[in-house]
């Protein structure tokens, strides 16, 4: 089939949304004649992993607004208004290509939230939206723990989000979809109320086997101290402040904390820390290279992800690779890649509880090699299993086929 891909981020090498929209690109392109838009921007680091690995079947398609346009594109809202901006430009070369090549499917790709915008239903072709997130919360009673800074990004992205619902062309791509496939359960809930049909739950996170086989080859750690690893922004919203209070609380002395990874939030982290009594044990890394990180990831025993609304989580997907256990909050999409057979995931009740059940964990794992091996172990042959980008084509492949077929059956939720 001919199929035209929507991915303002789209970028090899990448995590988080370039990768996704790459992956997907390519994941598509090998069984379809595929034709990618994306941003002008994206245009070297996609045409030097094509050079180096060819994939003849994609057709990268570059289109960004006119240079003015792009000078006051600063911060997140010059972002998200100068994406609603590239969709309305971008429709008139959708449109001219389908004019030529008569596609068979459309895909929107990134930005994956399901609250932004997609012109792509108005072509007369069947349209599949997603995959998207965003229809994650941050549990009220958790909102206690935030500043005055944090509790206001809360407020602000919840009208962001109504607002969103609200837009004419968000509708639009809800009742127009063919399929509409959300990355967590929350946000297939929302697609639903919004009116999408054939709504299924497929993790938009994978790895390419020489990205699993380079951090499956990564080895184990030295048996003591025992280290936990949260890595990842330090903004609010990821929850560091929930593990270094259950690090704090879990009674192993000789345990290490380390946090890779830069933000807004650092330097109340290390307020923290000192508050807690235990800074000299919490080793902040700040931001690394990949390949540092990765030698940071070897060094741990476990993950330490409590995201307060995550549609992802590429961490725990690599730490899963890595064969670390990984303990996270039942929420989001870490709640969909880890299970109790990887990992130890904790129920959001209330603020009392998630913070015993989070101390628990930490001091469990950090007692037992035994259990962390078992999980690490699962967690390897569960990403292994489901969230290659090999295994990942096949489903993909026969969503397409169903979009274009209308009487045949929608692949299973996976």
């Amino acid at each position: 089939m001919k199929i035209l891909i929507s991915a303002y981020a789209c970028e090899p090498g990448k995590g988080s949304e370039p990768g996704i929209g790459w992956n997907i690109a390519c994941s598509a392109a090998r069984q379809h004649d595929v034709w990618v838009l994306t941003r002008e921007s994206n245009r070297g680091a996609i045409e030097a992993a094509l050079q180096k690995h060819p994939v003849s079947r994609l057709h990268p398609v570059y289109y960004d607004l006119p240079s003015w346009i792009r000078r006051w594109k600063r911060g997140e809202r010059g972002m998200q208004a100068y994406y609603y901006l590239w969709q309305v430009g971008a429709y008139r070369v959708m449109r001219r290509l389908h004019r030529i090549h008569h596609f068979d499917v459309t895909q929107h790709a990134t930005f994956g939230r399901y609250w932004g915008p997609s012109l792509l239903p108005l072509l007369p072709i069947p349209f599949i939206w997603g995959p998207v997130g965003g229809g994650e919360d941050a549990p009220r009673f958790l909102w206690r723990d935030l500043d005055a800074h944090g509790r206001r990004f809360e407020r602000l992205r919840q009208i962001a989000r109504l607002l969103g619902e609200h837009d004419p062309f968000v509708r639009i791509a809800a009742h127009r979809s063919v399929a509409a496939v959300a990355v967590t359960e929350e946000t297939a809930r929302r697609l639903k109320v919004l009116g999408s049909r054939n709504t299924m739950v497929f993790s938009a996170m994978g790895l390419e086997r020489s990205e699993f086989e380079e951090i499956a080859a990564l080895p184990p750690p030295a048996p003591a101290p025992i280290r936990f690893l949260t890595m990842g922004r330090a903004v609010h919203w990821k929850g560091v402040h929930l593990g270094l209070r259950a690090f704090a609380a879990c009674g192993v002395t000789d345990a290490e904390y380390w946090v890779v990874g830069d933000g807004p939030g650092l330097v109340e982290l290390r307020r923290l820390a000192t508050e807690l009594g235990v800074a000299s044990r919490v080793l902040f890394h700040g931001m690394l290279p990949r390949r540092q990180a990765l030698e940071a990831l070897a060094h741990c025993h476990v993950l330490v992800h409590p995201s307060l609304h995550d549609s992802g989580g590429w961490v725990c997907l690599e730490a899963m690779a890595a064969a670390r256990p990984v303990v996270c909050l039942h929420l989001g999409g870490p709640a969909e890649m880890v299970t109790e057979e990887t990992g130890i995931r904790i129920a959001a009740g209330s603020a009392s509880q998630v913070h015993t059940d989070l101390t628990t964990a930490l001091r469990t794992l950090a007692g037992s090699g035994p259990s962390r091996d078992a999980l690490g172990r699962a967690g390897r042959t569960r990403v292994q299993q489901r969230y290659l980008w090999d295994a990942k084509s096949d489903w993909l492949n026969d969503l397409y086929v169903s979009a274009a077929n209308p009487e045949s059956r929608y692949p299973d939720p996976w």
